[in-house]
């Protein structure tokens, strides 16, 4: 079984058909799932547990990059934006577009983000990192 403190992953988002399918997707293999409709509640919603992954709306990534990089995650966890049409992706902060692991397109690839959440699963467990301070100071938001 799964340990819950490394294996949160959080969704934010305001298509709520399309989140349900990837919790779903996330279910099926072992992990438990945070879903918010927006930022300001994302940190809230998770319970006092970091997400071991942000899985956020590039839409709602765009309008309040600060946000985003405030979510804490468990150390070495990532933050992973989407976007369901190439076309009317918004454009994101240069800050917020380093601290990215993933820019996907879902649903089409929710194998990726299978595959990423695994990878930053066994990359956490490798490294021993199961602190849950991520959240970048000031100093380094300004870099």
């Amino acid at each position: 079984m799964k340990d819950e403190s490394t294996t949160m992953i959080l969704l934010v988002g305001g298509d709520a058909a399309l989140l349900e399918g990837v919790v779903q997707t996330l279910a099926a293999r072992g992990y438990a799932t945070a879903v918010s409709s927006s930022l300001q509640d994302a940190a809230e919603c998770c319970g006092g547990n970091p997400p071991l992954v942000a899985v956020i709306d590039r839409d709602l990534a765009a309008e309040a990059p600060g946000l985003v990089l405030g979510i804490p995650l468990v150390r070495g966890g990532a933050l992973v934006v989407f976007h369901q049409k190439v076309e009317e992706a918004a454009m994101l902060a240069p800050a917020l577009q380093r601290a990215l692991l993933a820019n996907l397109a879902l649903p089409l690839e929710r194998n990726r983000l299978l595959a990423l959440v695994q990878h930053v699963e066994e990359r956490v467990r490798a490294t021993g990192r199961r602190s849950h301070d991520t959240t970048p100071t000031s100093q380094e938001l300004s870099r």
